[in-house]
């Protein structure tokens, strides 16, 4: 997508403090952190709601959260962290992008 941030990123016109890539995703750290540990997981498919899965881009989604488990270790997380998806304004989600914020690295309260 044409004005996308996380498209930009992703293809590397906007730097990025990258921790994983692959030819599905690519996990960077979010320059406005939440926690001590603030991640993004974003696909390089460009889509921005939940709604819009479909088989592919559920198993994408899938294969996503799999790779934030598997990297827990390396990532310095695991003790615990927490994934969230922001889906819609209201939500908070401020680049229609889909994305998965992990948070971690201190214990996390419910806000």
């Amino acid at each position: 997508m044409e004005n996308c941030i996380f498209c930009k990123i992703i293809a590397g016109e906007i730097p990025s403090a990258k921790v994983y890539e692959d030819d599905e995703m690519l996990i960077f750290k979010d320059i406005q952190p939440k926690a001590k540990i603030h991640l993004l997981c974003v696909p390089k498919q460009h889509f921005a709601y939940l709604a819009e899965l479909d088989e592919e881009k559920s198993a994408l989604l899938g294969r996503m959260l799999k790779k934030v488990a598997d990297l827990r270790g390396e990532l310095g997380l695991a003790d615990g962290y927490r994934l969230v998806i922001n889906q819609g304004e209201l939500a908070g989600q401020t680049v229609r992008h889909l994305h998965v914020h992990i948070l971690g690295g201190e214990k996390l309260d419910w806000e």
